[in-house]
């Protein structure tokens, strides 16, 4: 799921690296990027330490990492800390002068400035926000940039509520900015939020930057139809688990199997792992919570099942690569006759991916939208 993309050997300099010697689709900085390079160049040149939220791939620690600033970084993506640390590494700029955190982190540390990246998911921006008035000293500049066409009057309410007055700048290359001063004093944040999950007694309770954050979202709810039942004490894998409710299901169906939760959010493991302990606390020593890659982590032939529901997105990226490096990953990590069990939307072509690459695939159900495959290794 790593982005092959750097920032090349100069990042000082992003709008003069030559983008038609790279894939245009997993460039790792975008034109909001470079506006908020400008802006604070511009209006902030003296801040010497930058807390960054949502740096995808790094490019905005990059810079001012090469200017000599100090960044602290959260974010909620395993992918985008590891590629975060591949593009220090590639450009050969100062690691000390970086400060990883997850979005479950407190942070601590006088900043000068706060940049952001916008997130498309409104709840985790508050939660942002509101951590931020809790760690960072009052007339603090916070200013954040995105996409215009991902910027609406709630984007600025959040910051109106959890931050100060906000204004938004003119938009260049189809990119603007939310501009605010730290003027408000600390709120909490509203997540972790809980809600009962339709037709069993589960109660569900979701971090703020988990996927269908508020209910069952209607692939998983499709998916719950075709779980496997049975005795056997397999060893089973929720992979890119969000929330973990296919995966807490499964363990009530299948009451031997082992289960390893996996997704590459922190807020994600989080959620899973609490939703077992309230729900199914007997059944805790039956599971293993691992953020990370796919199943970079998980040994070859070690699995009996993989449970999945693939995303289309890599962060703001829409691609299919993530459910490719799932399949070929799952392919590896299936003992002989082991399944891999997915749910998909009906117009994705996983059925052809699957008979590529298993020899085979199977149809077990499909409604309007989605359809569930199941692939077998041979």
């Amino acid at each position: 799921m790593m982005t092959q993309a750097t920032l090349g050997t100069k990042v000082f300099s992003l709008d003069r690296f030559p983008l038609d010697q790279i894939n245009r689709s997993l460039q790792a900085w975008d034109s909001a990027d470079e506006y908020l390079i400008d802006y604070v160049n511009e209006h902030h040149p003296e801040s010497e330490h930058i807390l960054i939220l949502n740096d995808s791939f790094g490019a905005l620690s990059c810079y001012f990492i090469s200017q000599g600033k100090q960044c602290t970084t959260v974010s909620d993506s395993y992918i985008a800390d590891q590629a975060t640390l591949h593009n220090i590494e590639q450009n050969q700029l100062e690691k000390t002068l970086l400060n990883q955190l997850n979005s479950l982190s407190t942070i601590e540390g006088e900043f000068d400035l706060v940049l952001i990246k916008l997130p498309k998911n409104l709840g985790y921006l508050a939660h942002q926000l509101a951590s931020i008035s809790q760690s960072v000293r009052l007339k603090t500049p916070v200013i954040a940039a995105g996409k215009t066409k991902d910027i609406h009057n709630s984007t600025s309410a959040n910051f109106e509520k959890f931050i100060g007055p906000t204004k938004t700048s003119l938009a260049v290359k189809k990119s603007r900015l939310v501009i605010s001063n730290l003027t408000k004093t600390a709120q909490p944040s509203p997540y972790p939020i809980e809600w009962p999950l339709e037709k069993t007694t589960f109660s569900i309770f979701n971090h703020a930057n988990v996927f269908s954050r508020d209910s069952l979202d209607i692939g998983a709810r499709f998916f719950a139809n075709y779980l496997p039942h049975g005795q056997k004490p397999l060893d089973v894998v929720d992979l890119g688990c969000g929330n973990g409710v296919i995966g807490l299901q499964t363990l009530q169906t299948l009451a031997s199997a082992k289960l390893t939760f996996i997704d590459e959010s922190f807020m994600a493991i989080a959620s899973a792992k609490l939703n077992v302990e309230k729900n199914l606390a007997e059944k805790i020593e039956q599971c293993q919570f691992v953020q990370g890659d796919c199943l970079s982590d998980l040994a070859t032939q070690s699995q009996d099942l993989i449970l999945c529901n693939p995303p289309f997105h890599q962060l703001q990226a829409v691609t299919d690569h993530i459910a490719r490096q799932m399949f070929e990953d799952s392919h590896r990590v299936l003992r002989s006759g082991g399944e891999l069990r997915i749910v998909g939307n009906r117009h994705l072509d996983y059925h052809e991916q699957l008979k590529h690459l298993f020899g085979n695939c199977r149809l077990l159900g499909s409604n309007k939208k989605f359809v569930v495959l199941s692939a077998k290794k041979r």
